[in-house]
């Protein structure tokens, strides 16, 4: 699905990693990934039209006083924003159709939640980069037709990554490529006027701006995004399958937490502190789950020992899921996270819970103390489990009592059943989630073995049994920590290599066009020294020579000699290249730095609709010729800003209707199973 694609700027004879990167998937193949992908771009389309409509129905009410005119506006609002709940419950449905992100393996586990990836525009960079090339460089920018195109089949090929390493890869050749296209291209006194434009992820809002730090977090974005996918994608039946599972969640939510950390202001809601707070928290639960599966795939045996650690291991994996879920159910996520991962979360808490209180009645019911048993290891095993004992009881007591043993194993067994009981009546009021089989097959098995167990203990003693169990105290052996980016493992090589040394040919500094000096040897002597280096800087010149008479400054750079470019060389070559002119005139091009007051845009091109009250939609400047010249400007920030100070918020005039709880069916089905055989000695 991913092929070489060499680049038009750089010469055939160059390393291979140097020399080519790779393209993205065929948008036009005909996998369940990609039709996910294609259906989202074009419900985001029909989002902005509806979002178009609405904005100006909005702006004609407000704008007539005919009462007629009044009550047809708003009965076209109604329709629209009817259209828009409409459009956002089926961009939710994309957003859990998690069938298609599964593993193709027959499985026997709960479905994780991948990310969709961000969808975005075509942008042209062909004229802004050349008109800055010949402006600001003063170079042919024809000569950069190639370096141009290269970026921009990168960036292409960005739209459609493959699901793996390889589409890692190429997502972050371009986000470090962005890097040099900013210090080259984007000088902070103005825009370049490329207009980038980006969906949100959860309510197909678009977000323009020309600011090439929302390109930059997009990709961001989806990087965190192919490694969810990758990490649901692995084969959750085998080992490695797993660990490839657990690693992949946890670079993802590194990868979201450094988006968070470092990028603010972002003017979408996928991408707002709050909503990746949410994404890095599932990610990591995600992880612990994985964890939990690869302990347990060997087998569990019906051993007290084992049982004891395993039960501790998936209260972690419930406790992590209800943190997730009181997460999601906060303002602002509430509104905008899909409601179907909500629910599933709570599913998940719930069931996990359930797991943890059916490991420990077994090992109430299953395992009394035998005379060759260790007393004070189970002692210190089983008092592990709890925070606090029912009142009136003890552990080694309950270890030594039948009867105390018992009802407690019994209590427990009621508790998992409520949860068993609570998680399936949570699935089946979720329309989407009730139509996954998996789920519901492994709810259902789970759900049986706890009342076949509670079935199975002798009765006689019921009205005994009143107590409630404790909870039990998650712990885990295992940390799960978010893994930061690697960026440094990628290397890139600058597209516009050939304009020279980044630390001076950069869009920060101007520089004058280059001048034409005829050097002539004077006894001997240049009238000049050389220092630095990439490229040679003119030092100590002597102002009497024939060099300075004719336009030679102190402090030039020399960016070429003899017609050869030379912004690479250091002062080495460059005076091997002086002695090997012999006596003949030494022609070079030099070029000083032109000092110019640099003056801000006057007005921001951020714009945005249907964006709730977060985010500002509002331009940030004034004309400058509107501004009193007797009061100072604010400094206005940008919408992305870069670095974690100076947060602020603002609102916008537009908003997208909340999402509710019910969608369309969901006709996809996946393979059902069989959850922990109980007549096997293996859980």
């Amino acid at each position: 699905m991913t092929d070489a694609l060499p680049p038009r700027g750089c010469a055939a004879a160059e390393p291979a990693e140097d020399g080519y990167f790779r393209k993205g998937c065929n948008p036009l193949a005909e996998t369940g990934r990609s039709k996910l992908q294609n259906q989202r771009a074009v419900l985001n389309q029909q989002i902005l039209r509806a979002v178009r409509m609405r904005a100006g129905a909005e702006n004609l009410l407000r704008a007539t006083t005919n009462n007629k005119v009044r009550e047809q506006v708003l009965l076209e609002l109604s329709f629209v924003n009817s259209d828009l709940q409409i459009l956002k419950e089926e961009l939710e449905g994309l957003n859990i159709s998690v069938e298609v992100y599964q593993n193709t393996e027959e499985t026997f586990s709960i479905p994780l939640v991948p990310l969709g990836l961000k969808e975005t525009k075509e942008v042209d960079f062909t004229l802004p980069l050349k008109d800055f090339i010949l402006e600001h460089y003063s170079e042919d920018s024809s000569e950069y037709e190639d370096e141009i195109a290269d970026l921009m089949d990168l960036r292409q090929a960005c739209r459609t990554p493959s699901r793996d390493e390889a589409g890692i890869e190429m997502l972050i050749s371009y986000f470090l490529q962005l890097g040099y296209v900013e210090n080259r291209f984007f000088p902070p006194t103005r825009h370049m006027g490329v207009l980038f434009t980006w969906y949100d992820s959860f309510t197909g809002v678009p977000v323009c701006q020309q600011n090439l730090l929302l390109e930059k977090a997009s990709i961001l974005f989806n990087i965190g995004a192919l490694y969810t996918q990758i990490g649901t994608r692995c084969n959750r039946q085998t080992q490695a399958g797993l660990e490839n599972a657990v690693d992949a969640f946890q670079r993802a939510a590194g990868v979201l937490s450094y988006l968070k950390e470092t990028f603010t202001h972002t003017p979408s809601y996928d991408m707002s502190p709050a909503m990746l707070n949410v994404l890095v928290k599932m990610m990591l639960a995600q992880a612990q789950e994985c964890v939990f599966e690869q302990i347990g795939l060997p087998g569990i045996r019906n051993e007290f020992f084992t049982l004891a650690k395993m039960t501790q291991e998936v209260a972690k994996v419930g406790e992590v899921y209800m943190l997730v879920n009181t997460a999601m159910n906060q303002e602002p996520v509430k509104e905008n996270i899909p409601y179907s991962w909500s629910k599933l979360a709570q599913i998940k808490s719930d069931h996990y819970k359930a797991l943890a209180h059916y490991f420990i009645a077994t090992i109430l019911c299953d395992h009394e103390l035998q005379s060759g048993d260790d007393e004070d290891e189970q002692e210190k095993a089983l008092s592990q489990l709890y925070d606090y004992m029912p009142e009136g009881l003890m552990v080694l007591t309950v270890l030594k009592d039948k009867v105390q043993r018992k009802q407690l194993g019994k209590a427990h067994l009621r508790k998992a059943i409520v949860y068993h009981e609570e998680a399936l009546r949570v699935c089946g009021l979720c329309k989407k989630l009730r139509n996954i089989d998996v789920l519901q097959e492994v709810l259902t098995a789970a759900h049986k073995r706890s009342l076949l167990k509670y079935a199975q203990q002798e009765t006689e003693d019921d009205f005994l049994s009143l107590g409630q169990a404790p909870d039990i105290l998650p712990k885990t052996e295992y940390k799960i920590e978010t893994i930061a980016p690697q960026f440094s493992k990628v290397k890139v090589k600058d597209f516009f290599h050939r304009l020279g040394p980044l630390t001076v040919f950069s869009a920060k500094q101007r520089w004058t066009a280059p001048r034409t000096i005829h050097i002539h040897h004077e006894a001997g002597e240049l009238g000049f020294s050389l220092k630095g280096g990439s490229p040679v800087q003119i030092y100590c010149l002597d102002p009497t020579c024939s060099a300075a008479s004719i336009g030679l400054k102190e402090g030039d750079y020399i960016v070429s000699v003899g017609g050869v470019d030379c912004k690479w060389l250091g002062v080495n070559e460059v005076l091997g290249k002086f002695n090997s002119m012999g006596e003949k005139p030494i022609e070079i091009e030099v070029i000083s730095c032109q000092d110019t007051a640099a003056s801000m845009h006057s007005k921001s091109a951020t714009y945005s609709v249907g964006m709730q009250k977060t985010y500002s939609l509002i331009c940030l400047a004034m004309d400058e010729d509107k501004i009193d010249q007797t009061k100072k400007a604010p400094l206005k920030l940008p919408f992305l800003s870069w670095g974690t100070k100076n947060r602020q918020k603002a609102a916008s005039t537009l908003c997208l209707p909340s999402a509710v709880a019910g969608s369309s069916r969901m006709k996809k089905k996946l393979s059902p199973f069989t959850l922990l055989n109980t007549e096997s000695s293996l859980y």
